[in-house]
């Protein structure tokens, strides 16, 4: 937890949306339409778990829980795939499940480093600090 997040519920409340939305995204059986790209879906995974892992990282600011949310994340990712190939909806794809884990490692990596601290600076800037 990030001392400095007075907004924290919020910040939480839209994690979780988008959470909830990534999840919703890859077990429906009819996703929107990626642009028709090769391999663009593995970019859309790599971003989504990025995104979620920088969030999340925002948030949760101690090592041990920025690498439990990696972690965590990473293995939805792989349950997921598992889900999709069960549910005859849609296709299990190792190279998916890999971009999600490489995702929630940039996001790891990008929350640990250039993006340290943005969800307090974005809080201090709402105030006019």
């Amino acid at each position: 937890m990030h001392p400095r997040l007075r907004l924290r519920p919020l910040w939480l409340a839209i994690g979780w949306a988008m959470l909830g939305a990534v999840v919703w995204l890859s077990l429906t059986g009819d996703p929107p339409a990626s642009p028709d790209i090769p391999h663009i879906d593995k970019l859309e995974h790599l971003t989504a778990y990025a995104i979620l892992m920088a969030w999340f990282g925002q948030i949760h600011t101690r090592t041990a829980s920025q690498r439990a949310w990696l972690l965590g994340l990473a293995l939805m990712g792989v349950a997921i795939e598992y889900l999709q190939g069960w549910s005859g909806l849609r296709y299990f794809e190792p190279a998916d499940m890999l971009a999600n884990g490489l995702g929630a490692l940039l996001g790891y990596w990008f929350t640990r480093g250039p993006l340290a601290g943005t969800l307090a600076r974005i809080e201090l800037l709402l105030n006019g600090e």
